[in-house]
């Protein structure tokens, strides 16, 4: 499940960023806000140099953030953590600059002070749009962190009056958000009552149930103090643990410490020291990352339902845009007709790919033969049908006046084939499961046709034509099969009631004795018989019930699911071609990007929904 959760975790890291990505070319959509409202992220907040940079940093294990006195971090910085594989070179990416990969990590650094100039200027001002960065390394978790302006007092020289109050409502509109964890920053050696961070977090947070406490500077703290009170909870307790972090000193930073080399002296420091060596295992930045990430992964895990609730609406409101639109690919009416049957080739290639088993799907149908229709026949209700009471009163209305000699025949008859009708009900309902798994199919072959998806009503032309013809291949499956049952019912095998006589011989004549017609044990004979005849039937359409039904559906789809289709295309005039393919010129930017937000949001869908399931 860890695995699942991480890949979930990458997931949301990629839907947020592709969110930012597409909100830019359409801020008046209001999914985007949506879905976003339900992505939880980590939020860095700390007063100005309470050592929130030397934190990110640990956490990463690479020197990357610009430093400096005053108000370094002005805009937002949104951290997005990806875990690669042991071997692979570490690397950035920012979203501004999505072709460029920094491997230098001092340049990383200088492009984040240049680009928060570039919308700042060189002043001490602050911006709430954020930079995006994307770090790629073996050394973290997967993580997306947010790393604002320090909360500040007073303003500095180039500062307005307002920056005190601008930096606290950046703070606030992240820290408000129900999906936010707060990451408050505190200095050991600043009196936690007076920490802006845990202020802050209180007021927003007032159970702590989202809000993880750090401690830093621990190493220069006064001699013969500790921040035991604090990390221990005495002092403020919240429902996570403190952790303490030893940040690196300004003259290791001079000497470019290396940063892998950073967190061994932070391990050595809590394994060593007298106040902490009880807590070293729950102490450190490597420890901080740990926990966050876990908490991320049983956050998001109970966000499910939301996540896909927003990510279902995004899809709908997507589609029906798409379906609105159009988009030809030449003027040429022969062009316009390859075109057409390419895409349907493509798209039969996939559907056939997910029955054949190159693709998911087709196990669904071997599903419904191995376990629903055996469970189905296994359900029906025999013991009722023949039960003690039931025969007598069959065997009796069969008789009438005149009561039998030898064998019930008539009795057998309306037994056997009143017990038969009820094999009509699994039939059906195993024709009606493999006509929704290939609707299903043909919906996921569809969207899995990627050259496809820019053109939306040759989807729903195709999936209309598929969907009539999956429902003829269903009535004639449903035809076939209650064929097969009446076909049962119509002739029974002869040997079975010829043993009957026999096996009544042995036991003597039922008709002699008692105030019944007949004994007990008659009728017990009789159901015992009837339910042998039925368990027989029953095996023998466990078997053919699976090969009408995939020859009148699987195998007709796989033959013949367009046919109809190629047959009315085949009849369609230039400009009939051109309307499956149309396109308005004015709105290709924004179709491009639905098409991608609708990309993006089925694949997240998939993804969640088999995390769900796995669950």
């Amino acid at each position: 499940m860890g695995g699942t959760m991480e890949s979930l975790i990458s997931l949301v890291n990629r839907i947020q960023r592709a969110c930012t990505v597409l909100g830019d070319y359409g801020a008046a959509d209001t999914a985007l806000p949506t879905l976003w409202e339900a992505l939880p992220s980590v939020v860095v907040v700390g007063g100005q140099s309470s050592g929130k940079s030397s934190v990110l940093e640990s956490i990463v294990g690479r020197d990357f953030l610009p430093r400096g006195s005053g108000i370094v971090t002005r805009r937002p910085l949104v951290l997005q953590l990806q875990k690669t594989d042991q071997g692979l070179q570490d690397y950035a990416e920012f979203l501004h600059m999505p072709k460029k990969r920094f491997t230098d990590f001092s340049m990383v650094r200088k492009e984040i002070q240049d680009e928060t100039d570039r919308l700042t200027g060189k002043s001490k001002q602050i911006s709430p749009v954020p930079i995006h960065l994307s770090i790629y390394s073996k050394n973290v978790v997967n993580l997306t962190l947010i790393d604002l302006p320090g909360l500040t007092k007073v303003a500095i020289e180039g500062q307005p009056e307002s920056v005190v109050r601008d930096i606290e409502n950046m703070v606030r509109s992240y820290v408000e958000k129900p999906n936010c964890i707060i990451l408050a920053i505190t200095p050991a050696n600043q009196d936690i009552a007076t920490s802006d961070a845990i202020k802050l977090a209180r007021e927003v947070d007032p159970t702590g149930e989202r809000t993880f406490g750090v401690l830093t500077k621990l190493d220069l703290m006064d001699k013969g103090t500790n921040a035991l009170e604090v990390l221990e909870g005495r002092a403020y307790r919240l429902q996570h643990p403190w952790v303490g972090i030893v940040n690196r000193s300004q003259s290791d930073i001079n000497k470019n410490v290396d940063m892998i080399a950073a967190r061994q002296r932070e391990h050595e420091f809590f394994a060593r020291s007298t106040d902490y060596a009880h807590l070293s295992s729950k102490m450190g930045s490597e420890y901080l990352a740990k926990i966050l990430s876990e908490y991320l992964e049983s956050v998001i895990k109970a966000r499910i339902p939301g996540i896909s609730s927003s990510i279902n609406r995004s899809i709908d409101e997507l589609e029906a845009e798409l379906n609105h639109l159009g988009r030809p690919v030449a003027i040429d009416a022969g062009a316009q007709l390859y075109a057409i049957l390419e895409l349907c080739r493509i798209f039969d290639r996939i559907f056939k790919e997910h029955l054949d088993g190159g693709r998911p799907g087709g196990d669904r149908i071997y599903g419904v033969f191995e376990h629903q229709l055996p469970a189905a026949l296994r359900k029906l209700p025999f013991d009722h049908h023949l039960s003690l009471k039931n025969v007598r009163k069959m065997v009796s209305e069969a008789d009438g006046y005149q009561p039998h000699l030898i064998a019930p025949e008539q009795a057998y008859r309306r037994l056997i084939e009143s017990a038969l009708n009820y094999f009509r009900g699994p039939a059906e309902a195993s024709v009606d499961a493999v006509h929704v798994i290939l609707k299903e199919i043909v919906r996921r072959s569809i969207g899995e046709t990627q050259e496809m998806k820019q053109f939306p009503t040759l989807q729903a032309e195709i999936a209309g034509a598929a969907a009539e013809a999956l429902e003829r291949f269903r009535e004639d499956s449903k035809k076939t099969t209650l064929r097969l049952v009446e076909m049962e019912s119509s002739y029974m095998t002869v040997d079975f009631f010829r043993r009957l006589p026999q096996e009544v011989e042995k036991g003597g004549n039922p008709a002699a004795s008692s105030a019944e017609r007949y004994p007990e044990g008659h009728f017990r004979r009789i159901g015992s018989n009837v339910s042998s005849y039925v368990q027989m039937v029953s095996e023998t359409l466990k078997n053919t019930i699976p090969k009408a039904v995939v020859h009148c559906q699987v195998r007709e789809a796989k033959r013949s699911l367009l046919d109809h289709f190629y047959t009315q295309l085949g009849k369609k005039e230039g400009k009939q071609l051109a309307e499956l393919l149309a396109e308005e010129p004015a709105l290709m930017e924004r179709r491009q990007q639905c098409a991608k937000r609708l990309q993006l949001y089925k694949s997240a869908r998939d993804e969640i929904d088999t995390v769900a399931w796995s669950r």
